[in-house]
C-alpha cells in the first residue's frame, strides 16, 4: 500500500500537507513564478473549478446567505487550488467558498495554492465533501463508488479510511440501485434517505416508482413507506407459497395414476416424490421381511 492511499485515512488534512507553507498578501501572474506552497489571494476569473468535483447541487439560499457573511467577515478559511502550467488555476476544494465570493462582488479570494495531479484531485475532492457531509446522499453513494473502483477498495477498507461505519457505506451504496427518478428525488429531496432506504428492498421497479410518487403526492413518512415495503413483502411470500403448493399438488396429481398402478402390482403401498430438476425416487414400503422376500421377487420377475 503506497503512501498516498494511507494518508486517506488521515482525512483531508494529511492530504494538504506541505511543510514550509509561507503566506504572501497577493500573487502576481507576471512577477510571481513559484507560488506553490504558498498562501495568496488570487483574483477569482484565474481560478476554473474542479472537474473532479463529485458535488453537484448547490442550494442557492445557502449560498447567498454565504454570500452574505462573506460580505460581513470576508473569507475566514483560504481554499485550495493547484497551478496549472498556462498559469491559471483549478480548484481543489472551496467551490462552494468560490461561488459565494462572486456573489458577495469578491475579485480575489484567499487561497493555498499546491501541486496536485489528476488523481490526487480526485481523492481530495471527494474526501473533503465527504468529511464535511454536505452532500446529498446520492453523491456521497457516487463518491464512495468512485474511490472503491479507482482504489481498488473493498468497503470495510474505505469504511476504516473513512472513519465512516460499514453499514452507512453499504447503505449509501445500495441507492444507487434505485430508478433514475428516485434518485433524482433524492437529491432534489423530495423524499429523504429513509424513505430511499425502504424503496430499495421491493425488486420491482414499478411498484418502488408508484411508492414513491405516493410519498410525494400524500406526504407519506418513512414509516408509513416502511409499512406499506413490510405488508407487500409478506404478501408476496404468501404468493409464492401458495404457487409452490399448487405446483406441488399438480405434481402429486400427475403421478397419482402412476402410484395406484404401481400399489396394486406389489400389493404394498408406493409413493412417487420428485424433486427440481426432473429428480425423484419410488419409495417401497414394506411391513415385515416376509412382505419384502414377497416383493423382491415380483420384482425379479419383472427383470
Amino acid at each position: 500500500m503506497n503512501a498516498k492511499k494511507r494518508a486517506l485515512g488521515k482525512g483531508l488534512s494529511a492530504l494538504l500537507d506541505t511543510p514550509g507553507t509561507e503566506v504572501q498578501p497577493r500573487y502576481d501572474i507576471e512577477k510571481d513564478l513559484h507560488a506553490v506552497g504558498t498562501v495568496a489571494h488570487v483574483p477569482l476569473k484565474l481560478i476554473d473549478s474542479n472537474p473532479f468535483q463529485p458535488r453537484t447541487d448547490f442550494d442557492e439560499e445557502s449560498l447567498q446567505e454565504l454570500a452574505a457573511s462573506i460580505k460581513e467577515q470576508g473569507v475566514i478559511q483560504p481554499v485550495t487550488i493547484r497551478k496549472m502550467e498556462d498559469g491559471k488555476f483549478q480548484l481543489i476544494s472551496g467551490e462552494r467558498r468560490c461561488k459565494a465570493a462572486v456573489l458577495a462582488g469578491l475579485n480575489e479570494i484567499p487561497a493555498y495554492i499546491r501541486s496536485a495531479n489528476d488523481q490526487e484531485m480526485r481523492e481530495m475532492a471527494i474526501v473533503e465533501n465527504i468529511q464535511r457531509e454536505n452532500l446529498n446522499p446520492i453523491e456521497i453513494a457516487l463518491g464512495y463508488q468512485q474511490l472503491i473502483e479507482d482504489y481498488k477498495l473493498t468497503q470495510d477498507v474505505l469504511s476504516e479510511r473513512l472513519g465512516k461505519s460499514r453499514p452507512s457505506i453499504s447503505n449509501h451504496l445500495r441507492l444507487l440501485r434505485l430508478p433514475g427518478d428516485i434518485q433524482i428525488g433524492l437529491r432534489q429531496e423530495l423524499i429523504s434517505m429513509g424513505h430511499a432506504r425502504a424503496l430499495v428492498t421491493l425488486d420491482n421497479v414499478q411498484t418502488q416508482l408508484d411508492i414513491f410518487h405516493d410519498i410525494i403526492a400524500q406526504g407519506l413518512s418513512v414509516r408509513d413507506v416502511e409499512e406499506i415495503v413490510k405488508n407487500l413483502s409478506e404478501a408476496n411470500e404468501n404468493e409464492k407459497d401458495h404457487v409452490n403448493n399448487k405446483a406441488l399438488k399438480a405434481g402429486n396429481n400427475k403421478y397419482h395414476d402412476l402410484q395406484k398402478s404401481l400399489s396394486d402390482f406389489y400389493g404394498s403401498k408406493v409413493q412417487v416424490k420428485t424433486r427440481n430438476g426432473g429428480k425423484g425416487a419410488i419409495v417401497i414400503n414394506f411391513s415385515s421381511e416376509e412382505d419384502l422376500e414377497r416383493i423382491l421377487k415380483l420384482v425379479q420377475k419383472q427383470d
